[in-house]
This record gives structure tokens, sequence and C-alpha cells, in this order.
């Protein structure tokens, strides 16, 4: 791969402006594809969920799927859009060989909703909206697998396969205007957008938007201009990128990039690039088309969609609590500050901890496993928290062993580390690690005697009204428990023992 130059971000910065946009495409979780009655559903052998329609065979007609367009209706309506009285579908003709219309059906000036925003919360919690140009309703292609090459893509290959399931799968795509004023914090804003457009699309239930599986992707576009500047400078297009973390990765080297080839004398070339995760790299992929160039014209084969406006209206009376709200909402009930919940939002901790809150713990307990000992293990990974190897059941579980006394903190961090390990759940790794609480009141008293004995200075310290000294004691008797003693009974019987009112 070629290594290409770069301009260090805060030079960059210095002299420079970024413009974004950012489209959005999401797969929705219909059962059948958008204009025809082939199934959707995931993992079928190639090429066996396909008819005349989504191939594209002579005297095909297609018909619109009606929950692709409620969906479409609703996340314009929760993105702060104006739903179109009367919209239609265009014809965007390129050629693709996963493409076999060699045309896609889209929406181009006609879209179903525009106009919009979205309200993000970035790290610190500063709150930056996002101005939403237009949500449309399209189909997707179908997926070409480029085999004999080094790199999986087309150069290179010796010939490639093409499977037509996907192809025609309700898709909506989210285009913003373009995003100025965020300077340097560009690729936090791109990161931040995509997070709560997620949440957003999640809590419709509209799709699952797994980004891993190419159910939610983002094409990042991105351009500078010298400060003071009016006009925008040349884009470049990072297609399908598909992780939060790779959004911004992927914007902050554009931004680099840019500046390297524009303060060396340059131009900037209109073009789409490829994002690779290894490096967090862009490669150029194919000159960008302008609008004109993909022809576009009404399609003559589908009636105009016009939604009801008693429709909209009852949609928007069904949309579910959005997620700025729930957290709000959340937030006030476990009485926690802003910049606690900030926290949990920026370790991707909310819907684990509420999860392991249906489980049965209380929210203090999910949120201090949470946040605690899993996002350090997460961490120390290098992984999202989602991805630690325990369930919200498991630690809703050892939460439940703490809270009844059969844990201590200490004991309770060993079980989280052998579930962690795979030495099986909560109870089994108890089990097995011999990690209950010593819960003999004749085996604790005894070690409680012993440390007096042991210890008869700091005994005297006691007697004498320096309780603070009682730690020490307590500490001989964790010790000679191997931890599995419940210090607040240890304090109980050292003070009880020596005679003095705790």
């Amino acid at each position: 791969m070629t290594v290409t130059e770069l301009l260090s971000y805060e030079d960059a910065l210095a002299a420079y402006d970024p413009v974004m946009g950012l489209e959005v495409h999401v797969e929705l979780g219909t059962r059948t594809k958008m204009f025809c009655g082939c199934s959707t559903e995931l993992g079928a052998e190639p090429n066996s969920q396909v008819c005349p329609t989504c191939l594209g065979l002579p005297g095909s007609l297609p018909v619109v799927n009606r929950t692709g367009v409620e969906s479409a209706i609703k996340i314009g309506l929760a993105l702060n859009c104006e739903i179109a009285q009367w919209c239609r579908f265009a014809r965007k003709n390129y050629f693709y060989p996963d493409m076999p219309k060699n045309f896609q059906t889209s929406q181009y000036d006609e879209p179903i909703a525009y106009n919009g925003y979205l309200d993000v919360a970035l790290e610190d919690g500063e709150v930056f909206r996002v101005e939403i140009e237009r949500a449309h309703m399209e189909e997707d292609t179908g997926k070409s697998t480029h085999v004999g090459g080094a790199t999986g893509r087309i150069h290179g290959a010796s010939h490639s396969l093409l499977d037509y399931n996907r192809a025609g799968i309700p898709l909506i795509e989210i285009v913003t205007k373009p995003i100025e004023g965020a300077g340097a914090r560009a690729p936090e804003v791109a990161r931040a957008y995509v997070a709560e457009l997620r949440e957003l699309i999640k809590a419709l239930g509209v799709s699952e938007a797994r980004m891993e599986m190419g159910q939610m992707r983002c094409d990042v576009n991105l351009s500078l201009r010298p400060h003071g500047q009016k006009t925008f400078g040349t884009r470049s297009e990072t297609k399908n990128v598909n992780s939060l973390r790779s959004v911004e990765r992927a914007a902050r080297f554009e931004v680099q990039r840019h500046a390297a080839v524009l303060s060396s004398g340059g131009t900037i070339v209109q073009e789409t690039r490829h994002f690779h995760e290894e490096d967090g790299s862009t490669t150029s992929g194919r000159i960008k088309e302008e609008a004109e160039d993909y022809r576009y014209f009404p399609e003559p084969d589908l009636v105009p969609v016009a939604p009801p406006r008693e429709w909209v209206e009852e949609l928007r009376a069904g949309l579910p609590e959005l997620p700025r709200l729930r957290r709000k909402r959340l937030q006030e009930e476990w009485g926690i500050a802003d910049h606690e919940m900030q926290s949990v939002l920026n370790a991707g901790a909310l819907d684990l901890i509420l999860a392991t809150i249906a489980e049965g713990a209380d929210a203090t307990a999910a949120r201090k496993w949470w946040m605690g000992e899993l996002a350090r293990h997460a961490n120390e990974s290098g992984v999202e928290l989602a991805a630690v190897p325990i369930t919200p059941a498991q630690v809703a579980r050892v939460a439940a062993l703490v809270a009844a006394g059969d844990l201590n903190d200490k004991l309770a961090r060993q079980v989280i580390e052998g579930v962690l390990a795979g030495e099986g759940g909560p109870d089994e790794v108890v089990d097995a690690r011999g990690l209950k609480v010593v819960s003999d009141e004749g085996a604790l008293g005894a070690a409680v005697d012993d440390a007096i004995a042991a210890n008869g200075a700091i005994a005297d310290k006691i007697r004498g009204g320096n309780l603070a000294a009682a730690g020490a004691l307590i500490g001989a008797v964790m010790k000679a428990t191997r931890g599995q003693a419940d210090a607040k009974r240890v304090r109980e019987l050292v003070l009880e023992k020596l005679g003095v009112q705790g």
C-alpha cells in the first residue's frame, strides 16, 4: 500500500476548517424486499431469495412495501423532518455487476422526509445540532465477492461471485446538510451523530442497526477550506464505514490527508475512498460522479407516494420514547449528575446497565460493576464494553450474591475475573474457587481473637477510644480469611470483644 502523506492534526486545523457531510444507509428490518415479496432473511443460500422483479427481468413490475414507507416516515418524524405530502421514486442509473437492473430505484429531489435535525451530545456534554437535508427510500444492491486477489477487492481478483439475495432490500438513506463550525471536534461530531442516529433507529424498532453486519453504514464526505473562506473545498467520500470508531478515524485521517495535499500546493481529487480498519487510513476508489452523471428520472413503474396526513399524525403519536428523553428520565430516576450520565454514555454502558437491572440488579449496583471492573477490563483488552465476555444476567447474579452477603466486593471482583476467563457462571466460579464469605461465626470469632492476641498494642489503642486503629485488626482478619470475611461483621466483632461501643 502506498504511504499517504499526512499533516499533523493540529497543523491541519491551524490552517483549515473542516466541512463534513454524512450519508448513513440503514437497512430496514422488513420481512420482504422493498419492491417485491422476496424474503429478507439472513443466511440463505446465495441467489435463493430472488424473483423476476429484484433480478430486473423484462416485464416484471415493482410494488412498494408499505412497511418500508411507514418506517421511513417514522425515521423522518424522529429526526424532526417535514414529511412530504407527495413524493415519488426515481431511477438512479449506473452500471455495476451487483445491480441487476443497471439502475437503483431511489429518490432524488422528491424525498419522503426533509429539512430536519438531530441534536447530539459530545463527550464533555456539549450539544451539537446536525441539520438533516433529507431521508429517502431506496433499495440495496446485491453482494459481490471478489476471488483470487490479495485484498478481497476487485483489483487483482481472478473472478467475482454475485449473490442477489440482498438486491432490493429496503434502505433509508439519511443525508445531512453540510456540517460546519465543528472545528477540531469534527471527527468527534461525526462519531456522536452516527451513535445517536443508531440509538434512535433501534428505539424506533425499524432496524437492528448492527453496523458490524452492514445493517447501518456511513459514507463520510469531507472537505477543507482556509479559515475565513466561505466556499467549500473539493470533497472526498469515504464509503461504507461500519463502526463508530472507524467513522471518527476516517474523518480525522481525511482532515490530515487533505491538509497535506493543499499545503503542498496540490489539488484534491473528488473521489470515493476505501477505509482500512487495520491502520485507520483511506485509499483511492473511483472518481466521484456528480448527480447529473446518474441521469435521474422519475420511476415510470411506480405511482407517487402520498401519505395521508391522518396516517402521519397517527405514526407521530405512536413514536416511542426517543433516546435523549429516555436518558434524561433515567438520569433523574438514578439521581446522578450530568457528568456521570455522560460517562455511562461514553463507555457504551447504558443498554448493558438497563439489561442488568432487568435481570434483577438495582441501578446503583449495575452501574458500579459495568462502569468499574468491567470498563477497566474492556479498556485493558482494547474492546468495546459490549464485547466483554460476561452477560447482564451474570453481572446481576454477582450483584445478588453481594447483596445477600455471600460475597464482598473483593470476592466479587475475583468472581468476575473467573467469569471473564471462561471458568463458568458466577455460582460455578464461587464453588470452584471457594470464594464465599466466611459465615461461620465461630471461625470468624476465632480469627478475631487471634488478631487481638497478636496485636496487643493496637487493641489497647482501641480500648482507649482510638476506633480508627480497628482497621489494622480488621485487615489482619481479612488476611487470615483470604479476604473471605465480611469486613463490617469483623469490625463489629472486634469492638464487641474489646468492650468498645462502635
